[in-house]
């Protein structure tokens, strides 16, 4: 990791240990500036409900969300859903692996899909590189014909 994003990486822990959650509910990080946000705060809304509601059925049982747990946040015109999970060797410390993410194109109206590669950046996710909405993003990232979301 390089320095940035080793401070990138404190300051998402630093985040998540001031965050008051239950166990019945995902985590959700809202991030975003209004200046160049495309997305409504009502749309903002209705996306955190509709990935909320996604994660909570995937995320695994109670006991172990402690050791590794799924969450989402939204950035900009992006919804990114990702790992938490302890490093092995530093009980304590966590770390997000992002697993998909999906861009809002306001010209297109549609979410460009992408999924994070050995070389930790973006890609395109082929077969299916858009989506109209949502949902749709949703239902590719379960279906993961190629395994590039959930291996």
């Amino acid at each position: 990791m390089t320095t940035s994003e080793e401070k990138t990486a404190v300051l998402l822990i630093e985040t998540f240990k001031t965050l008051k959650r239950t166990s019945s509910s995902p985590i959700s990080l809202v991030r975003y500036e209004r200046e160049i946000m495309t997305i409504s705060e009502f749309e903002i809304k209705r996306y955190e409900k509709i990935v909320g509601q996604y994660i909570e059925k995937r995320r695994p049982p109670a006991h172990v969300r402690n050791q590794v747990d799924l969450a989402f946040r939204l950035e900009n015109q992006s919804v990114i859903i990702f790992e938490i999970r302890e490093l092995w060797d530093q009980p304590g410390k966590k770390i997000e692996s992002p697993i998909a993410k999906a861009t809002y194109v306001k010209a297109t109206k549609s979410w460009k899909l992408y999924w994070q590669r050995a070389d930790l950046k973006w890609h395109r996710y082929e077969p299916t590189s858009e989506t109209k909405n949502i949902e749709e993003f949703l239902a590719v990232v379960e279906k993961d014909e190629y395994g590039c979301f959930w291996g």
